[in-house]
């Protein structure tokens, strides 16, 4: 489970005690890994990382030899969530991770910016209508990799979007 604290329950999260019994209402829908592909393409925002790691540690788990690129969107250095744990799966999937900094620290080598056509083209092979996608994340990057999708000739049917909403 992956809590942010954005409201008045995960910003006093940490003091329901060990122990307590809580309730949790949800997962909904399907956004999983399961059709035919030849690689699969993990487009993530912040805290959108959470069903993508899910995904990445099953197919770990399988040792699924397909190519997994995950392009991950966030703030700056620090904010990346699971980075380490990131870094510990590439070695046991044929996974490779591309961070997209909002901020970065001097000297950062990597991507700039949001993520985009380019950034997505940069480091995907081609043909990208052959590749399956799952994007999450907030919805105005949400919006921008779908039109971007489309601006790549991607079909619908190759894309899956997991939006969430905190308001």
């Amino acid at each position: 489970m992956t809590i942010r604290n954005l409201g008045d329950l995960t910003s006093r999260i940490h003091e329901v005690p060990v122990g307590r019994r809580v309730y949790i209402d949800g997962p909904y829908g399907a956004f999983t890994i399961g059709n035919p592909a030849d690689m699969h393409v993990l487009i993530a925002g912040g805290v959108g990382i959470t069903p993508m790691m899910s995904m990445i540690r099953t197919l770990a788990d399988r040792n699924d030899k397909r190519p997994v690129i995950l392009i991950y969107g966030s703030g700056d250095w620090e904010s990346i969530t699971f980075r380490e744990e990131l870094e510990a799966l590439e070695a046991r999937l044929d996974l490779k991770v591309v961070h997209v900094l909002v901020d970065p620290p001097a000297g950062w080598k990597g991507e700039k910016g949001f993520i985009d056509a380019d950034i997505m083209m940069r480091h995907l092979p081609s043909p990208y209508r052959d590749h399956e996608y799952f994007i999450c994340g907030p919805n105005p990057m949400m919006d921008a990799i779908e039109k971007a999708l489309g601006e790549m000739r991607v079909p619908l049917a190759k894309y899956h979007s997991e939006r969430y909403s905190f308001v």
